[in-house]
């Protein structure tokens, strides 16, 4: 693989990931997560703030997924942040170091929205605000909005040869999920049936029985 093989596969990931819906593919409103799902990373713009995960009290150690979603809580009463990262991993030792950062751990995580992610639009064809999107505030920000992560979903994306090994002998732990590359730089991969069940999987419902 040349030297800079690795961002050259980031770039394309980005690219594609940046069609993908405010929602992620696949999920539907649920009573588990009945607040607003909204594209944290990549952004529009590579030079535009924002949101990114860090561990309390933390000011320079940072998580930049290629890939954020956030699920707001629906009441100021109960705040709180659900997210799905999507990690495009090049090399067996950078999927490692990911996989450690999303690790359970005795330290909590937050996620760190921006103030002026907060009040620049969701959508290029709309000018309403994201943080008007947003439930649980009532009023415009001030200030970055900081949150603790409830629930955290990872799906890595592996060069085919690093899939197919992991696949054969590893064990993916409860948040984990795991495509090949080329299924993360399809254009308008998100459509796909394959990944949209694969994140359906990621779904907060989906440890549940269905009753009906």
């Amino acid at each position: 693989m040349l030297p800079n093989a690795g961002h050259v596969v980031d770039r394309l990931v980005r690219t594609q990931l940046r069609k993908w819906p405010q929602r992620p593919p696949g999920l539907t409103p649920s009573t588990k997560q009945p607040g607003e799902w909204l594209r944290g990373r990549p952004g529009d713009t590579e030079a535009f703030a924002h949101p990114f995960l860090k561990v309390p009290g933390s000011n320079r150690l940072r998580t930049l997924p290629d890939g954020l979603w956030l699920h707001f809580s629906p009441t100021a009463e109960d705040p709180y942040v659900d997210i799905l990262c999507i990690e495009a991993c090049s090399s067996v030792p950078n999927l490692l170091d990911k996989r450690s950062r999303f690790a359970p751990s005795v330290s909590s995580l937050v996620a760190v929205c921006p103030l002026d992610w907060l009040m620049a639009p969701a959508q290029a064809h709309d000018p309403t605000p994201r943080w008007r999107l947003i439930r649980m505030l009532s009023a415009e920000p001030r200030a970055p909005l900081i949150l603790p992560v409830r629930d955290a979903r990872v799906l890595f994306g592996l060069m085919r040869r690093h899939f197919d090994q992991f696949a054969e002998s590893q064990i993916a732990q409860p948040h984990e999920m795991f495509c090949p590359m080329e299924a993360l730089v399809a254009d308008r991969g998100h459509e796909s049936p394959a990944m949209r069940a694969l994140i359906y999987r990621s779904s907060a419902m989906s440890n549940f029985m269905d009753a009906g």
